[in-house]
């Protein structure tokens, strides 16, 4: 019998813990490494799609400003064309101001316009919409004045100093100045105020029958504490509604780097909390990276961005000015937060799920793989049992109808039949012992009548001797006798009894010997 000791139940690595890290390693690595680059993925996947949405958001807040640029200049080109304008041009020729003001006020009520004025063709204030407006002459102007028919209206961005806002009434004039507030992030900068003015402009000549510029019309809006407008590109570009999850969209005007118009909230900075002490972030600055990106470099800024107070999938333009400057930008962007946590939610449920397939996974690997290593696990320890001295021991009824549990009722019927053929074998050793016992009992029978025998044929050799050494001195002794009978004759009587004696004993001792030969 093999020794329990050479097939060891368990081995460094049994089938059990082989079985399961080829069923387990692939879920705990590969499932783990798949959920990682799937969450890495939807994490840039749901980062490219926020600024895809914030892309499409400046694209519509752009064609707003354009269009309002549009409307602006196609304002000044039909007052510039009216017959009213024409009319009242006549009269103020004839010395009547009066006439031209309040028509150029009506005009400026109607089209929504913030200013406006009449340039004489060499760039001279001829009449403002107000009494009292300051004449700065107007390169824009000139050069429009001066510009072929084709090019009958220009329309763009301008930058205004102190010395250039003469034409805006005083009520605009105070909306100019624009404190700075300290903005974390912001380029250092030794200003306490922005006194420029950035307005939307367009001039547009007013011609005569013949084609003759009689003068230039100047109209524009004032975008400094503009609240109207950049609230209105915000109801555009989020309305109610548009952003899910409690976003809040925002947009803003730039000068340089300094907001002169948004809608971006600061909070109170007693409590910190939106409400009666909320305010806008006018005079609030951009961050030094987006300065140098978009007004450095002119791009477009479309990236996660801290505004103000808060994160922001934001993006940013440059704006220019009519010599193709860049005097500002245009922004809009919602609270990248809710997005945040939509995206952790997100990816979280992505996680779950995948958390869920692959302990399910391992769960149900696991049982199939219990399905094979148990079996394996039922043999190997049947044959320890039987190499232990348990030749009864057997696998019994195992869970799988495979190949396995095929080699599990082979096992078993391989047990039986060694457990047969060691039965038969044992029986036969048992008769063939009971046949050695018996041929050594008649051996040693034959051994023991041997010895007898050859002990007999000693003594019979030693009898032989010893009668025939006795039967020489007794045939001696007989033979004197009769002779000394014969000698003596009849005085053998006297002597008869003696004799008779030692015939006698004579007869005694040959008896003797015959026995013993016997």
């Amino acid at each position: 019998m093999v020794p329990a000791r050479v097939i060891p139940r368990f081995g460094a690595w049994p089938i059990r813990r082989k079985l399961l890290a080829m069923v387990l390693l692939p879920l705990l690595g590969v499932l783990p490494l798949l959920s990682a680059v799937l969450l890495v993925w939807g994490n840039a996947a749901v980062d490219r799609l926020l600024i895809t949405k914030v892309r499409s958001d400046l694209a519509v807040a752009h064609g707003y400003f354009d269009r309002v640029q549009g409307e602006v200049a196609a304002s000044t080109a039909a007052v510039a064309d009216s017959q009213a304008l024409h009319a009242a041009l006549a009269a103020h020729g004839n010395g009547n101001p009066s006439p031209m003001r309040a028509l150029l006020a009506r005009i400026k009520q109607r089209e929504g316009l913030d200013f406006i004025s009449l340039r004489a063709t060499d760039g001279r204030l001829l009449l403002a919409d107000f009494d009292g407006a300051i004449d700065v002459i107007s390169q824009a102007a000139a050069a429009a004045a001066a510009a072929p028919p084709a090019a009958r209206t220009s329309a763009a961005l301008a930058v205004l100093a102190p010395a250039g806002q003469g034409l805006l009434a005083p009520a605009l004039r105070a909306r100019v100045p624009v404190a700075l507030v300290a903005t974390r992030n912001a380029q250092p900068s030794v200003r306490s105020h922005e006194d420029r003015a950035m307005v939307l402009q367009a001039h547009a000549p007013v011609r005569a029958a013949d084609g003759r510029v009689l003068a230039v019309i100047q109209a524009g809006v004032l975008l400094n504490r503009n609240l109207g407008f950049i609230d209105h590109i915000n109801a555009i570009v989020y309305p109610e509604g548009a952003l899910p999850f409690g976003s809040r969209g925002t947009a803003t005007l730039f000068l340089d780097d300094v907001r002169i118009s948004t809608n971006v909230r600061l909070f109170d900075a007693a409590d910190g909390r939106a409400g009666s002490g909320e305010r806008r972030a006018i005079g609030t600055r951009v961050s030094m990276t987006v300065r140098e990106a978009v007004l450095g470099r002119g791009e477009t800024w479309l990236d996660s961005a801290f505004v103000v107070n808060d994160w922001y999938v934001s993006a940013y333009e440059p704006l220019q000015d009519a010599s193709g400057a860049r005097v500002g930008m245009l922004y809009v962007g919602y609270l990248e937060t809710p997005f945040t946590w939509l995206k952790y939610g997100v990816l979280a449920g992505i996680g779950a799920v995948f958390f869920g397939v692959m302990v399910g996974a391992a769960f149900w690997s696991a049982r199939w793989a219990r399905q094979i290593f148990r079996p394996l696990e039922q043999m190997a320890q049947t044959m320890a049992e039987v190499a232990q001295g348990a030749p009864a021991a057997r696998v019994g009824r195992v869970d799988s109808s495979d190949e396995i549990g095929a080699l599990a009722g082979h096992l078993d019927h391989l047990l039986d039949t060694i457990a047969d053929k060691t039965a038969a074998l044992q029986r036969w050793n048992a008769e063939l012992d009971a046949k050695v016992a018996e041929r050594t009992r008649a051996l040693e029978a034959a051994q023991q009548q041997l010895v007898r025998s050859e002990k007999l044929a000693a003594v019979g050799q030693l009898t032989a001797s010893i009668a025939h050494e006795v039967n020489n001195p007794i045939a001696v002794i007989q033979g004197n006798l009769d002779l000394a009978r014969e000698l003596l004759g009849s005085d053998a009587q006297r002597v008869s009894g003696e004799l008779r004696l030692v015939d006698e004993q004579v007869e005694r001792m040959r008896l003797i010997v015959t026995q013993l030969l016997q």
